[in-house]
């Protein structure tokens, strides 16, 4: 299973309607990347039909300037990291993949497909502090990473690493930084819902609007008017 063959295969595929797709998806500013053609569903598809291809192939999709192709690469990747063949040894290499080449994950979604699976799942038994040290980075794909990576403790209802992350970022000035810490915390509530109010109601007057958006979005109508008010005492 090499690099060349997926692309080949993903070249079967090519639908004229979709080449449009990284102009809509893509929010990174590489000024390279760009279009295939494909499909999501027969990226994913694809993907699945090659989820043995080895790290060196994977790593050299990852050099595409394609925007399905690059997705594929991470899809094959939480393929890899989610089956229960993969070894240990195996699982340390994808996730030091993942971060050796994550200045060619530069888009939410390629933080979302393998974020989880890749680094939070391979962490539950281990130290964290990569996490953190993502969570001060410079870019706001890798703080993606690691509030995205936590949803994997929140699985096993450990909420702690969420919540102080989400507090490193709490300010980030990136939408799609904003967006992620909204969205976790919300998730973290769902197993720890006085966390959750705790941090809303030390950070609503000053999160961004798509943080409170994100993190307020199930709450009961009458506590969720409650926070709205606060925020507008500010």
């Amino acid at each position: 299973m090499t690099a060349t063959e997926f692309i080949e295969t993903l070249a079967l595929l090519k639908d004229q309607k979709e080449l449009n797709k990284a102009d809509q998806f893509f929010k990174g500013n590489d000024g390279v990347t760009k279009s295939f053609g494909v499909k999501f569903g027969d990226v994913f598809t694809t993907a699945s039909e090659f989820s043995e291809m080895p790290l060196a192939e994977i790593n050299q999709l990852l050099d595409s300037d394609f925007y399905e192709v690059r997705m594929g690469a991470v899809s094959i990747m939480d393929f890899q990291a989610r089956s229960k063949k993969t070894s240990e040894d195996q699982k340390k290499a994808l996730f030091d993949l993942y971060l050796n080449r994550h200045d060619r994950l530069n888009n939410w979604d390629f933080v979302d497909r393998a974020a989880r699976s890749v680094i939070g799942e391979y962490l539950l038994d281990k130290p964290r502090d990569i996490l953190y040290w993502l969570s001060y980075s410079g870019s706001p794909w890798e703080k993606r990473t690691a509030i995205v990576s936590t949803h994997a403790f929140i699985r096993k209802n450990e909420v702690e690493d969420t919540f102080a992350i989400a507090e490193i970022l709490v300010h980030d000035q990136n939408e799609f930084v904003n967006k992620a810490v909204g969205s976790w915390i919300r998730e973290a509530g769902k197993k720890d819902i006085k966390k959750l109010h705790h941090f809303l109601s030390t950070y609503v007057k000053t999160m961004p609007a798509f943080t409170f958006s994100y993190a307020s979005e199930k709450l009961d109508p009458e506590l969720k008017l409650y926070y709205k008010e606060l925020r507008k005492s500010k």
